[in-house]
């Protein structure tokens, strides 16, 4: 099923990784490094297009004309679970500002219900929102929504997820066309409880080891 807004990482180290992090036997030390390795895959491709500007380094043999970000972006995690892709992606990005929403859902309506906010100064930087789950896509959405408030247009949102479901896409692609979502992998649905199949388990409980 294809969809415009869209990215998934093809790649074999990714595969791999997934592969072991799906699994229900995979201890949350493991899933934790795991989660990070992805985050570092993915973000490679989320982040080309962001802006540079060309700067005179000194090598020490010579002077070197090159290019680095214009300014560095802000990672926005959609708490609890995007904590465990916003460290590595710091990791990355050292210069990056962080900001925090948070959401939970409601197992009755499946809908997101908002109880935190704290973001920086979001003037004309990039943001790149994390959640591993793209599942129904109402948390990524009332993000979105959260971010558009704050100033952020849609074309400057990008979602970096580590399992999406085809349902949640389409919804965010509905309500925020603008956003472009980079994933690690597209699985086949949602089932009658929201969560993403064949997909992991629940991603924070799983790498805080709350299960």
């Amino acid at each position: 099923m294809p969809f415009a807004n869209l990215h998934i990482v093809d790649h074999p180290l990714v595969s791999d990784k997934l592969a072991v992090l799906r699994s229900r036997t995979t201890p949350p030390a493991l899933f934790r490094r795991l989660v990070h390795e992805l985050t570092w895959l993915v973000a490679i491709e989320a982040t080309r297009g962001l802006p540079t500007a060309p700067v005179t380094v000194d090598t020490g043999l010579a002077t070197f004309e090159t290019r680095a970000l214009a300014r560095p972006p802000a990672i926005v995690s959609i708490l609890r679970a995007g904590l465990g892709m916003a460290e590595p992606l710091q990791e990355l990005i050292p210069d990056a500002v962080q900001g925090h929403i948070g959401l939970y859902r409601d197992e009755a309506t499946l809908r997101p219900v908002r109880y935190y906010q704290n973001l920086p100064d979001l003037t004309g930087r990039r943001v790149l929102l994390v959640d591993p789950m793209l599942a129904t896509a109402g948390s990524s959405a009332d993000a979105a929504d959260i971010l558009n408030e704050a100033g952020v247009p849609d074309a400057d949102i990008g979602l970096l997820v580590l399992i999406a479901a085809p349902e949640g896409v389409a919804l965010l692609a509905e309500r925020h066309p603008g956003v472009a979502i980079t994933a690690a992998a597209l699985d086949d649905r949602l089932d009658e409880n929201g969560y993403i199949v064949p997909g992991l388990g629940d991603a924070g409980d799983r790498y805080f080891g709350t299960l």
